[in-house]
């Protein structure tokens, strides 16, 4: 669901922000004198699926928002509607970061470092000390400041410090939290024996972060050994993903990890049973193996049983399981083993895939998407499936 520049940068401990403490509960306003947004682009998230929604943070930092509001995603307060074509969140302002989770809940990262959360909130995934207080507001994250990306989670959520550290909150039961234990969290804590972090992805129930040396460290579910480190065993504290250096960039699907090294290339671990690796098999691995064929690649988002990449060129390609047209290349139902290009598209700069649909930005700033529609997740005024990009309406 989630789209992420992750590029392999120094580590930004440098930075400073403006510690502006807002009530849990309070509503985003203007901080005072903010600070200058100071998360890099290579964290700054534009574009983000949840289960039935969509996030859109625009060039003028509006945030927007289209599909299902059942359950709060939109954070616009009591009584939104579910909606067909994009609307406007005027309580947050100044965000710089958004990040939709799997349950239908949400984080943003205001521009002085504070962390904002909505929608369902059963195991302390907003992050304000409270469980089974959904909230249709964005109420601040406690005890978390100088904050420079999130992440969010199926149950859980993720931030990355100026400091290089990483915390961690919500659901715990496969040790998604790393903190060494498999309790529920309903505000922050650590996760134990990271530092020198520069980048963050998670999607389902486990985790990844790419160290400033180029290596990348996992921890929680390994079912289907998506941590790559050999084993199928959960991780509740981080462990080093086998034989992976000079790594750009991470994307934490549900069951298979995808990463990007320095030279353009691409790697996966996990599960591969429905081609989700790109590989040309079905053969999952426990330990990261190349994708043939895929060079010059700067972004890669994995997701349930499927997967995307964005080359330098601005194409984008896709590749796994496809049974509501969500790889865009006009068909449904075919599940393919290696990837193909995204059909009537170009110029993309940002991909974020859900289960069932796919979203994606392009240079001209206009947003398209496909793939299941009954939740009006494409934002194109309609309930009818696509199978080729069509344009969001109403941004």
């Amino acid at each position: 669901m989630m789209m992420r520049k992750k590029g392999f940068i120094s580590l930004l401990t440098s930075m400073v922000f403006a510690m502006i403490i807002v009530p849990a509960g309070t509503a985003l306003g203007n901080p005072t004198n903010p600070t200058n947004p100071t998360n890099p682009p290579q964290l700054k998230t534009v574009l983000t699926t949840g289960l039935g929604h969509s996030l859109f943070l625009k060039a003028d930092d509006t945030l927007w928002a289209w599909g299902d509001a059942n359950f709060g995603q939109f954070g616009t307060g009591p009584g939104q509607n579910s909606s067909a074509v994009a609307v406007q969140n005027t309580l947050v302002q100044n965000i710089i970061d958004v990040s939709a989770g799997n349950e239908h809940h949400n984080l943003a990262l205001r521009s002085d470092g504070i962390v904002f959360a909505w929608g369902t909130n059963g195991v302390g995934q907003l992050g304000d000390g409270t469980t089974y207080i959904n909230r249709n507001n964005p109420v601040q994250v406690n005890n978390l400041t100088d904050v420079i990306d999130v992440e969010a989670g199926f149950y859980h959520s993720l931030a990355l410090k100026s400091d290089g550290t990483v915390w961690a909150w919500g659901s715990n039961g496969y040790g998604e939290l790393g903190d060494g234990t498999t309790t529920n969290r309903s505000t922050p804590v650590q996760v134990s024996g990271l530092s020198n972090i520069v980048s963050i992805s998670t999607k389902s129930y486990h985790s990844l972060a790419i160290k400033s040396d180029g290596t990348v460290w996992a921890w929680g579910y390994n079912s289907t050994s998506q941590l790559g480190d050999g084993t199928t065993t959960n991780r509740s504290t981080p462990v080093q993903v086998s034989g992976l250096s000079n790594v750009s960039y991470v994307s934490a699907g549900d069951t298979h990890s995808l990463a990007i090294k320095s030279d353009g290339t691409v790697w996966a671990w996990g599960n591969n049973t429905d081609g989700q690796f790109g590989d040309g098999t079905t053969t999952s691995h426990t330990t990261p193996v190349q994708i043939p064929g895929l060079s010059n690649v700067k972004v890669v988002e994995a997701d349930e049983q499927h997967s995307f990449a964005i080359k330098n060129d601005g194409t984008l390609w896709a590749w796994g399981y496809n049974d509501f047209g969500q790889l865009g290349d006009g068909t449904t139902g075919s599940t393919y083993l290696s990837p193909v290009q995204v059909a009537g598209i170009s110029g993309v700069t940002a991909v974020s895939a859900s289960g069932t649909f796919t979203v994606a930005q392009k240079s001209d700033g206009t947003v398209w998407a496909w793939g299941h529609n009954y939740w009006r997740e494409l934002g194109d005024g309609t309930r009818t499936d696509r199978y080729t990009p069509v344009q969001v309406t109403g941004l």
